[in-house]
């Protein structure tokens, strides 16, 4: 996964129109959507960790539960920004 693929400090610098609105949009739901990925993924990997009792298991348990938040929380911001552009 590339966070951004683009330069966003350009973009952002250089939207003018509806449209460069709209590219930023969708580029910000994009990585919304590689987010969730990400959530998805954890959270499959935490209910194995919840199967099985290794020592380190609170630890493992603990970082996963902490990526699912982080990982929730950019998917919520990614869309909160894509909604902002769109209004632009």
């Amino acid at each position: 996964m590339i966070p951004h693929p683009m330069d966003m400090r350009l973009a952002v610098q250089n939207t003018v129109s509806k449209a460069d609105h709209e590219a930023l949009a969708q580029h910000y739901e994009e990585a919304a959507k590689e987010m969730q990925l990400k959530v998805d993924e954890r959270k499959k990997l935490l209910s194995q960790y919840h199967l099985k009792s290794y020592r380190q298991s609170k630890i493992l348990k603990d970082h996963c539960q902490w990526l699912i938040n982080a990982y929730e929380k950019s998917v919520e911001e990614n869309l909160s920004m894509a909604n902002l552009h769109r209004q632009m």
